[in-house]
């Protein structure tokens, strides 16, 4: 199990100043291990990052809520998650993950603990895609719940599992602009199918979190903006933003948190569609009830 680089603990206080209400719609909790153990398979182990240091970090950033995505170090063990979720007074809620043997008493219990979705990793070297027919089966079982699936893939995944996305019955959520790297350019055949997707398929969300993952020239990731900036026109109604604090698996540089704050502020000059980004959208899909 590799280490992976820690994440940065001086935040920066960011120009940009968070709307009312504005959501990190993606972020991890990783343990603390004493409490929370890593998974016996994870192919990482990370540096604690708990409730208390997620808080901290949405505190200085001025982010009121907030969405958990459960992490691969964790396996389906949705603990930590479920605990800062039951200890944030209502601002987090969360997206598990889940065996294929979860029992509908375990799926109920972490809809009333929060959860509102289910996450499922297509990427290499975080194990690869999913059983198919798990993968199939627990769509349709969560689709009761009026949840959603979270998918992580590498572009040049995204035109072989077209197919696949465009099956969904349930809203599909891609995240970190479906790591499409800068380098191969905003015309890249695999984000010019994003793209489409996007302005076609109403069930199709996408996050412009991740900037650090598909950046060419390194911190502060600006050369990620045309990608984004692609992204919101294409669907302003389905794009959701997150830090991906404590950043798992970063190869290049390491992001700063409040960097990302005003990096976000550049992907659009209209504090409409800003506001849109980080209340509305994830209002829709995380607190509706």
């Amino acid at each position: 199990m590799k280490t992976i680089k820690p994440y940065d603990e001086n935040p920066v206080n960011p120009a940009y100043k968070m709307p009312a209400g504005a959501c990190d719609s993606h972020c991890h909790v990783f343990g603390p291990a004493n409490h929370f153990p890593y998974s016996p398979v994870s192919t990482y182990t990370p540096k604690d990052a708990g409730f208390e240091t997620l808080r901290a970090l949405h505190d200085h950033l001025g982010i009121e809520r907030a969405v958990i995505v459960q992490a691969s170090c964790h396996g389906t063990d949705n603990r930590a998650m479920m605990d800062a979720i039951a200890r944030s007074n209502g601002r987090y809620r969360g997206v598990g993950m889940v065996g294929g043997d979860v029992t509908d008493a375990e799926l109920e219990a972490l809809h009333l603990g929060g959860v509102r979705g289910i996450r499922y990793n297509f990427v290499a070297h975080l194990g690869g895609a999913p059983d198919p027919d798990v993968f199939d089966r627990m769509v349709n079982r969560v689709k009761g719940l009026g949840w959603h699936v979270v998918l992580h893939l590498d572009a040049q995944d995204i035109p072989y599992y077209l197919p696949l996305l465009n099956s969904l019955p349930i809203p599909f959520i891609i995240d970190h602009m479906g790591r499409a790297k800068v380098a191969d350019g905003i015309k890249q055949p695999p984000f010019q199918e994003l793209l489409a997707l996007m302005r076609n398929n109403e069930r199709s969300w996408v996050k412009i979190s991740g900037a650090e993952r598909i950046s060419k020239a390194g911190r502060p990731f600006a050369d990620a903006i045309p990608f984004a900036s692609a992204l919101i026109k294409a669907a302003p109604d389905r794009v959701l933003w997150g830090t991906d604090f404590p950043h798992p698996n970063i190869s290049g540089d390491m992001p700063n948190d409040g960097e990302l704050v005003d990096l976000f502020a550049r992907f659009t000059d209209n504090d409409d569609l800003r506001t849109r980004i980080l209340v509305d959208n994830p209002e829709r899909l995380y607190w509706a009830d």
